[in-house]
């Protein structure tokens, strides 16, 4: 399969596994808290890319290390933390939908930080983007009057995060496997997240409460597919195509994301589906460069 075949074949998979991490955190969070499912996500995640790759880090150089600490706080160690946090006072739909801030801000931090040029319609689109997210946010603090919004900006801060490692992959690390990247991000922050869940006395209480163990399966599943081998596809993205068009997996997430929130019994306005879709047509207009 071409270089070309490969972009398309990783989006979609990366479509499929990332669009139900929404739900997957909905679900962790019935039996564990925000921060608990966080500090879980990361620990569970760490084991296994170590199981797999620790061999590969002999390719990180020393030139590299503060790029993948960097990274690996910025995408994964936050994050996790951010979107549970949020997720216990909005739904998963609107959560999938926020996030796809990410190429946006994919494009504002290649510019501001990493002198990556940008034309006028993608300037266009971050404007009409982050109008769709006012929208978005203001009418569903109004139809869901019972659901604090201000937690969507942890979700807008974790899209900052993961624009910004977008770029740093690009320039700083693509001459090391994404494997190696991805395992390497893990050793930075897996002593941190195991202190902040010994914290919460997860390890005391975990083995009396069946709803408990209920979640943090679910919250196995999202770290072993929805972090571990997700990640290591999307760096391996980042490395055969250009940061905006691998960002641009959340075209098509929100899709699957909001499916399993119906599903599930969450709802949306119609303006908030407006906000949404104004979303995504930014992202499209920011993903688009004149040839």
């Amino acid at each position: 399969m071409g270089v070309q075949g490969k972009k398309w074949m990783y989006l979609l998979v990366l479509t499929l596994i990332w669009g139900s991490s929404f739900i997957l955190i909905k679900k962790g969070l019935v039996g564990l808290s925000a921060i608990q499912v966080g500090a879980l996500r990361i620990v569970f995640t760490a084991f296994f890319l170590f199981s797999v790759g620790f061999k590969r880090m002999g390719e990180i150089k020393k030139q590299h290390w503060k790029w993948i600490a960097l990274s690996g706080f910025l995408s994964s160690f936050f994050p996790p933390f951010f979107f549970a946090m949020a997720q216990t006072q909005v739904d998963s739909g609107v959560a999938s939908v926020l996030n796809s801030l990410t190429p946006l801000n994919t494009l504002l931090a290649g510019t501001l930080f990493f002198g990556i040029t940008t034309s006028r319609k993608q300037a266009y689109g971050v404007v009409i983007g982050f109008v769709g997210t006012l929208i978005l946010i203001l009418k569903g603090a109004e139809f869901n009057p019972d659901q604090n919004y201000w937690y969507s900006i942890l979700i807008i801060l974790s899209t900052l995060g993961y624009a910004l490692n977008v770029n740093i992959i690009k320039k700083h690390l693509t001459d090391i496997s994404a494997l190696a990247v991805t395992t390497g991000n893990f050793v930075f922050i897996v002593l941190p997240a195991f202190i902040i869940l010994w914290a919460t006395g997860f390890f005391e209480t975990v083995m009396a409460s069946k709803e408990m163990q209920l979640s943090v399966l679910y919250v196995t599943i999202l770290s072993l597919f929805g972090t571990a081998f997700a990640k290591v596809l999307f760096n391996k993205l980042i490395q055969i195509a250009s940061p905006v068009f691998a960002s641009s997996v959340t075209y098509t997430m929100p899709l699957l994301a909001i499916l399993w929130g119906v599903l599930d019994g969450e709802s949306f306005s119609f303006l908030q589906l407006m906000g949404g879709c104004i979303i995504l047509v930014g992202v499209y207009l920011a993903n688009n460069r004149k040839k």
